[in-house]
């Protein structure tokens, strides 16, 4: 036990005033003589015997009294058992991530630990609060009231660690009580570490039910004359008896609606488009997440690619039947009448089996490479294979190895490469696949498309997230290969002739680092910015003569339909979309907070907090006391004779 005023048990020594009172107050009996004293004598035994008694006992009641009086003045307590840890920082680290969307019995999660924050807090309480992708620092919840209510989710995954080491280098000094409110979907052991010597707290809401419908991605799947055929590939969590409808907008307009029945996790639903400007969105509802079942899309009105193919006439020629006139602007040329000039217009070039590379070609499509263009590099039979190594040097390429007359099977098609994500609908194996009777051997850094048996690559490819080479291992002439016949050799140049920011969907996944080049040219300090209804942004850029090539980061915070402008120019539409990586409610991991004293709400902690931090004062206990003991003497007094 302790005092907090411990000066005032000097009192005590008061207690020996009573003490001498009831020790030195001698009564003086006078005598009273009777004619007969034989029962006074009795009486008066019995009454000086009571007497000592009743002195007694009010020597003992005063002596209490007394004692408890001056103890209540002292104030005694017991010590918390936390009481060191009275001077922590509050620290709350709120989870804002996307799967917080989902519902519990009363409403949305990140909605409910907001409103148990804004109930459960009290007024004085100083505390920081950290969320995925903000802070408020030493605040108080009236401070910060509209902003957490106006609280938006984020695409940012939620890591404690990392929340908890911004709040240790901000008040490094301080002790730190942290309260985690999480779903803790997703969340890793390695994310709850560094919590040594806290005081932790875990605030887990959980959903009613952790069935969701996912839309992954959105793409072409086949050009027709007048039309796009677009696939939407889904992603179900859980069972969905029911079917779940699926609509196609443009604009606000509704073009296209159908429902989907998930009998196995991942579905796709196709819709037909005419082939012109498009930018809108697929939506699916499924009563869960919402970030989830909107995914935007523009599909700009269709521009000619340039190829230039760059070799003997007569070995270009199966590329002109597949670079058509309606869909490209292909050029078939020699090396030595080649227009340098023309190089940096086109966004492929084929070098078809040529014999010596010249340096300065080699320097021209270094920069080419570097400002987004395609290579595709067909080794000639007996070509210069420095040659062509000091070539594959400038893109971090894979290396050439002598040429060997060895037969050689193509045995492995990479399905999930981008040449041929949209060329197959699922694997398969009963391919006739083609073969050599020549080549060279690729090693080194590179991302295989084709394979040999021997696990050798025939065509790989090397990207830069803006231009891509592809290498093959052998020409690919008739003499040597079989691959012209191939069912490969259509689908194979075909997407490596096109500039996707020609073509295609234009979906960009935000936080994901894609750029976009763009064909524009601009004047000295002039920029492009990305807009829409609500908001607007610049986009980092870089001037590459006569394109711009456009960098997004994390931006923008919300996914949607934008457009890029040019003062008041519109060059493009363009959309952007949040990562899936929220979408699977069924990776709740609580465990890996076992270490955190669990609670359901805010209160709970801040009780628990409290009662671990308030010492248990004695004080009340010895008034309460001296009131028995002042009452004991009264009683004494009156009814000890």
């Amino acid at each position: 036990m302790q005092f907090k005023h411990p000066d005032i048990l000097y009192f005590l020594f008061l207690l020996i005033i009573p003490i001498l009172v009831h020790l030195f107050q001698l009564r003086r009996f006078q005598k009273q003589y009777f004619t007969n004293v034989r029962f006074l004598k009795e009486l008066s035994m019995q009454t000086r015997k009571s007497s000592v008694i009743k002195k007694w006992l009010l020597l003992a009641t005063r002596l209490l009294l007394l004692a408890f009086l001056i103890i209540a003045f002292a104030q005694p307590f017991f010590k918390a058992t936390d009481a060191d840890k009275s001077g922590n920082e509050m620290v709350i680290l709120l989870d804002n991530s996307f799967s917080m969307q989902a519902k519990g019995t009363r409403g949305e999660l990140l909605k409910r630990a907001v409103q148990d924050l804004l109930e459960n807090t009290p007024e004085n309480q100083q505390f920081s609060l950290i969320t995925n992708n903000g802070a408020w620092w030493d605040t108080d919840i009236k401070s910060i009231q509209k902003d957490l209510q106006n609280l938006q989710y984020t695409d940012v995954p939620y890591r404690p660690d990392f929340l908890f080491t911004k709040a240790k280098a901000k008040n490094p000094a301080t002790g730190k009580d942290v309260v985690l409110i999480t779903d803790a979907i997703g969340l890793d052991s390695k994310y709850v570490s560094g919590f040594e010597g806290t005081t932790g707290y875990a605030i887990i809401p959980e959903a009613e039910t952790t069935r969701n419908v996912a839309i992954d991605s959105v793409y072409i799947s086949q050009v027709m004359d007048n039309f796009y055929e677009i696939k939407v590939a889904m992603q179900a969590y859980g069972d969905f008896k029911d079917d779940v409808p699926i609509a196609l907008y443009n604009g606000v307009t509704l073009t296209a609606k159908t429902l989907v029945k998930f009998d196995t996790p991942e579905k796709s639903s196709t819709f037909t488009i005419p082939k012109k400007d498009f930018n809108g969105r697929v939506e699916v509802s499924d009563n869960s997440l919402a970030y989830d079942n909107t995914y935007y899309l523009s599909i700009s009105k269709p521009e000619k690619s340039n190829v230039i193919a760059i070799g003997e006439s007569a070995k270009n020629a199966f590329l002109s039947r597949i670079y058509t006139a309606d869909e490209f602007n292909f050029i078939n040329t020699p090396l030595n009448t080649l227009d340098y000039n023309i190089l940096q217009k086109q966004d492929a070039i084929i070098l078809n089996e040529l014999q010596d590379i010249p340096q300065s070609l080699i320097t021209t499509l270094k920069d080419f490479y570097t400002k987004g263009g395609n290579v595709v590099i067909i080794p000639a039979a007996e070509g210069n294979i420095q040659n062509l190594n000091s070539l594959l040097g400038n893109f971090n390429g894979p290396v050439y190895k002598p040429f060997s007359k060895t037969e050689k099977q193509i045995t492995k098609i990479a399905f999930n490469h981008p040449l041929y994500q949209t060329v197959f609908e699922r694997s398969i194996t009963n391919f006739q696949y083609p073969k050599v009777n020549a080549g060279y051997t690729l090693s080194g850094n590179a991302l295989p498309v084709l394979t040999f048996e021997d696990q050798t690559p025939f065509l790989a490819s090397v990207t830069n997230r803006l231009g891509n080479v592809y290498v093959f291992a052998a020409p690919v002439n008739k003499e040597n290969s079989n691959f012209q016949n191939s069912p490969l050799i259509v689908p194979t140049f075909y997407n490596m002739g096109q500039n996707s920011g020609k073509t295609g969907i234009s979906a960009i996944t935000i936080g994901s680092n894609q750029s976009l080049l763009l064909d524009a040219v601009l004047a000295k300090d002039e920029v492009v910015s990305v807009k829409n209804g609500e908001t607007d942004f610049i986009p980092a850029q870089q001037v590459l003569s006569n394109k711009v090539k456009l960098s997004f980061g994390d931006y923008p915070e919300t996914a949607g339909n934008y457009s890029i402008y040019k003062g008041s120019e519109k060059l493009r539409d363009i959309s952007f979309n949040h990562a899936r990586t929220e979408s699977n409610l069924s990776l709740e991991n609580q465990s890996v907070l076992s270490s955190f004293t669990k609670a359901d709400s805010v209160a709970t902690v801040y009780n628990d907090i409290t009662s671990g931090r308030t010492a248990n004062e004695l004080w009340k206990w010895f008034i309460i006391g001296t009131l028995i003991f002042l009452i004991l003497e009264l009683l004494i007094q009156k009814f000890v004779k």
